[in-house]
């Protein structure tokens, strides 16, 4: 995999603001992050499901399962940007064994089907709406993609993806008005623990309906943000 020298992307500087995450764009503006958008928009039905699953499981257990994936994910991306950036990693810890399990699958079976890519770990925003980072701007199969690595504690259908695909709709949107680019593919690598690799790509109309989804979302954003303030 080479890399393709050919956008300059911002230094990464995130902040919290009234504990929510921040991206510092070059010291002009800050700007809520598409996680944090996405999160205080979210729909009644999956707020409740949520609470609903905490209590099923258990508080104490819930949080321990959501800190090992957190933990996991983290090792995994950071494995799979060294490998990019051929600096080489290891991580000796049990977490940090399953998590190279996992990225040793989507380097088989996911990024074997990049040839170039723009960087990794980039921080792309929308002047004035939003920022984030995503894992990897390359080529995808011929096509210039925006891509995401994901670890799941089990395998997702299609249907239960919808947050990740409105990322990759949001850092399309910025990239393409940065960097005057054309992107209009996304997609997630992912990963469960057990090793089972599965892979989404959106694109065409299904990644227009993303981008109006994710516009809707930001509009309602700042939207409820101004009457708080109000």
């Amino acid at each position: 995999m080479k890399r393709k020298t050919k956008f300059i992307y911002p230094k990464t500087v995130r902040e919290a603001i009234e504990g929510k995450r921040h991206y510092n764009i070059d010291d002009k503006e800050k700007l809520p992050s598409v996680t944090t958008i996405l999160s205080a928009t979210e729909s009644p039905e999956k707020q409740q499901s949520l609470k609903a699953w905490r209590e099923r499981v258990g508080e104490d257990n819930a949080t321990r399962i959501v800190d090992e994936s957190a933990a996991r994910g983290t090792a995994m991306h950071k494995i799979l940007e060294k490998y990019i950036l051929e600096e080489g990693y290891l991580d000796e810890t049990n977490v940090g064994k399953q998590a190279h399990s996992m990225a040793i699958r989507v380097i088989e079976q996911g990024l074997s089907n990049v040839t170039e890519y723009y960087g990794t770990e980039c921080t792309l925003y929308y002047p004035g709406l939003y920022a984030g980072q995503t894992d990897l701007v390359a080529i995808h199969k011929g096509e210039d993609a925006i891509i995401d690595f994901k670890q799941t504690n089990k395998p997702k259908r299609r249907e239960w993806i919808g947050d990740y695909c409105l990322q990759l709709a949001a850092y399309a949107m910025a990239h393409n008005f940065i960097h005057k680019t054309e992107i209009t593919k996304g997609v997630v690598m992912m990963c469960s623990k057990d090793n089972y690799y599965q892979e989404f790509v959106i694109e065409g109309k299904e990644f227009q309906k993303y981008k109006h989804q994710f516009l809707r979302r930001v509009d309602e954003y700042y939207k409820k943000r101004a009457s708080n303030v109000g």
